[in-house]
């Protein structure tokens, strides 16, 4: 009965972890605002997704931009 209290504040922290990991939609000039820059299909290596730019369009930033 003790692991009943820490299994329910793992699934919480899961659930707030998966929300958070949604792309933000937005315009090219809000990925450009943000820092990053718009590549179709999928950024290049070592570059991470934080948004889309539009249809199959995302927006794309190196992960070591504050």
């Amino acid at each position: 009965m003790r692991i009943l209290p820490l299994l329910c504040a793992l699934l919480l922290l899961m659930i707030q972890g998966a929300a958070g990991l949604s792309l933000a939609r937005g315009s090219p000039q809000d990925c450009e605002r943000r820092g990053g820059f718009c590549s179709h299909r999928s950024c290049p290596p070592g570059i991470g997704r934080v948004g889309i730019c539009s249809e199959q369009v995302f927006c794309c930033r190196s992960r070591w931009y504050p």
